[in-house]
């Protein structure tokens, strides 16, 4: 089974770029009860203050496929609601090489 990796780009909404980090560290402290996600990390942009990128790397698809489904990541992913600018632009990837991870 191959690995499965994800770029999300996610916009705050106006005014609310404060209110999603704190939602944000919510959300990656959630991750930490899903089996199979092995990276699960957000970075601000450092040219929008309104922008934060996700990193995601899955065992495989069926980790990827049970993402979001606990109790834990659907309470933290429901905190979103109103603080985003719209929906999360998500492209899902097959990884091919990373320095300090194993693929």
């Amino acid at each position: 089974m191959s690995k499965v990796s994800i770029v999300a780009k996610l916009t705050a909404a106006e005014g609310k770029h404060e209110e999603l980090e704190a939602a944000l560290a919510s959300l990656i402290e959630a991750a930490n009860s899903e089996a199979g996600l092995e990276v699960y990390a957000v970075s601000a942009d450092t040219k929008d203050p309104d922008t934060y990128w996700f990193f995601e790397l899955y065992t495989d698809a069926a980790a990827l496929e049970v993402h979001g489904k606990g109790d834990e990541m659907k309470a933290a992913m429901g905190a979103l609601g109103g603080l985003l600018g719209g929906r999360p632009e998500v492209h899902v990837a097959r990884p091919v090489a990373a320095k300090g991870l194993d693929l």
